[in-house]
This record gives structure tokens, sequence and C-alpha cells, in this order.
């Protein structure tokens, strides 16, 4: 194993000559830094990690907790964190919970008791208004970022979230303007703050154009392209009287397509069909699915933004981001020869 006194003695200066050029110290001439930085990788010096943390009392490791990382929304924020986490010197430890809350609390006390810096979460929503590991979070002063909406049990903490309401509202109010007026909602699992304000959302637009609710046009359609396949078969043998389906996330979405498409219907001549998220399948599904683009990297972004913050002792708040409509094949008017 190559010491920093092994590098001193070929490079004939002090070990806390080294040790000033390998921490990039202003205090020695630029040329020495790089010659000795260049002699320490031909010798294969490769640092001492624990060493550091002693010293320092940072790990330099971030840890980032997501229910999974095959879901693409979330692919898409763990890839800007990464990025960014490298580009600053970081490592990310990441683990999944598999939507559990027995999980989560045992990956996130793993995570405490690897001193990580800081956390970011992706949360396991839950009924009750208290959470035991995130009172030890904020108890520990660990800083944490939520990576999706805040609740009641994880208030203390900063999140990034996506102004669900207005997204959702801006993509009823699309199928409204093309001529819909009974439009089927397939909802998400509405322990979900974002389920439950894409929901909102459409009842808004219901509501804001005079248009009336319906209880028998909302199924419970979960988030998996599974559950969005199975409600579509649901909705099909209830027949409802809707033209147009408006579906929580992308995932239900291709789901419910892919069931309509296979029993003979027509995408959207028979039925509108339309997302919420804009994963890339999304742009390449049989009939390129109308959606909301789902700021995604920047969702990562920001949320390093104020981890950053947060490491430096600074106070920061929760961010929304905006959402924008993307209009694709899957929407259209609705067909003129139903019954009145």
């Amino acid at each position: 194993m190559i010491r920093l006194k092994d590098i001193a003695q070929a490079a004939g200066v002090s070990v806390m000559t080294v040790s000033k050029a390998l921490r990039d110290k202003p205090d020695l001439a630029v040329a020495t830094k790089e010659r000795i930085r260049k002699l320490a990788d031909q010798m294969g010096y490769v640092p001492d990690v624990s060493a550091q943390t002693l010293r320092t009392r940072n790990t330099r490791v971030l840890g980032l907790v997501l229910s999974t990382s095959t879901n693409p929304v979330n692919a898409r924020i763990c890839l800007a964190i990464e990025e960014q986490a490298y580009e600053l010197g970081y490592e990310v430890l990441l683990a999944h919970t598999l939507n559990r809350t027995d999980r989560e609390e045992a990956v996130l006390r793993r995570m405490i008791a690897r001193r990580v810096d800081g956390v970011f979460i992706s949360p396991v929503y839950r009924l009750e208004p208290r959470a035991p590991i995130y009172d030890e979070l904020e108890r520990r002063r660990i800083p944490a970022v939520l990576l999706g909406h805040g609740a009641p049990f994880c208030e203390a903490f900063p999140a990034v979230e996506t102004e669900d309401v207005a997204a959702s509202e801006a993509v009823t109010r699309h199928l409204m303007e093309l001529g819909h007026r009974r439009i089927a909602f397939f909802a998400g699992p509405m322990i979900s703050p974002w389920a439950k304000e894409r929901l909102e959302g459409y009842r808004r637009a219901h509501r804001e154009a005079g248009v009336p609710l319906e209880d028998t046009l909302v199924f419970n359609a979960g988030s998996t392209i599974e559950e969005g396949a199975a409600a579509a078969l649901q909705f099909l043998q209830e027949q409802p009287g809707a033209t147009a389906i408006q579906c929580v996330n992308d995932l239900v979405a291709i789901g419910a397509g892919e069931t309509l498409l296979n029993q003979g219907q027509r995408i959207p001549q028979d039925f509108s069909l339309a997302g919420y998220g804009n994963v890339l399948t999304s742009e390449y599904f049989r009939v390129p699915l109308t959606t909301v683009r789902q700021p995604k990297l920047r969702m990562g972004s920001v949320a390093m933004d104020l981890m950053q913050r947060r490491l430096r002792g600074e106070e920061v708040k929760t961010v929304r981001l905006p959402a924008e409509l993307a209009i694709r094949a899957s929407t259209g008017s609705p067909r003129t020869d139903l019954p009145v």
C-alpha cells in the first residue's frame, strides 16, 4: 500500500507538502501540486477514506432512498443526483424501500450507521402523522431532502415537488377543449399526496368548466402497468359512457392503452388516453401518449442544490416545480356517432 511518506520520498518533499498537494491547498505552487499528483497516480496511491472521515468528520457519502430504481421517474432523478454528486466529489449510497415502511426504516438506519453526510428520500407514505425514523433523522440533525411531496410524518424536511394539481388540471382541460365531457380518471393510491393532487386537478377542471363530477368515472388503478391494464378491463366491463381516460401516471396509461388496443378499441378514435410523467416509453408507445412533462432531471438537480445548502447549515424550503402538457396522438375529438 502506497503511503504519503512513499510519495514524499520519491518527490523529494515533506509529507506535509504531499498532503497539501493532494488536498489542493492554495499555499503551494500549481506546478508543484501537479507534479506530486502525477507522481501519486503513477505510484497507484489510493486515499484512506476512513482516515479522512476521522479527520474531517465528513464521509463524502450521500444516501439515496427510492421505492425502486426501475421506476422510470426515479431513474431520471437518480441520474441527475448521481451526476452532480460525482462532480462535487461525493459517492452515492443507493437503497430501495419497495414501498415498505419496515424496509424504509431499516435502510435509513443503515445509512445513519454509515454516517452519511445527508440523505435523499422518496418517502413511503403512511396514514400515521409521525414516523420514528424521520423523528430520529431530525433529532440527529442529518440533512435530508425529500424527492416528492411532503406529508405530516416528514414535514420537518424540505421537498422537491411537482405542481401536480395544476398539471393534472391542464390535462383534463385539454380533453374538454377537444369536446370530451365524460372523462374517466384512473386514480393512484390515495395514501400518496401526488395521487391526491392529480385527482384534485381533474376535479378542479370539472368544477371550473361546470361539468358534473361522477364517482362512477373514477377507477382505482394503482401506479403500475399491470394495475392500469386491470383498470381498463374493469372500465370496458362497466361501460360508464366515457369517451376519454385520464391516468394518474404514464405506466397506468400504457397498461390501459395495451388493454384497449388488444380488445379491439382504437386510440384516440374510440377513446382518448392521457398519462402523466412523460417517461421515455410514453413517446414511443403504439400510439404516442399525451402526457405531462414531469421535470425529472430538474427535480434531481434542485434536490442536490437543496442538499448542498443544508450541508452548509442554511435554512431551505420546499420547492415546487411546474410541469407542462405534451400533446401527442393519443388524444383527439370524441366520436360523433355516440348516443346522446
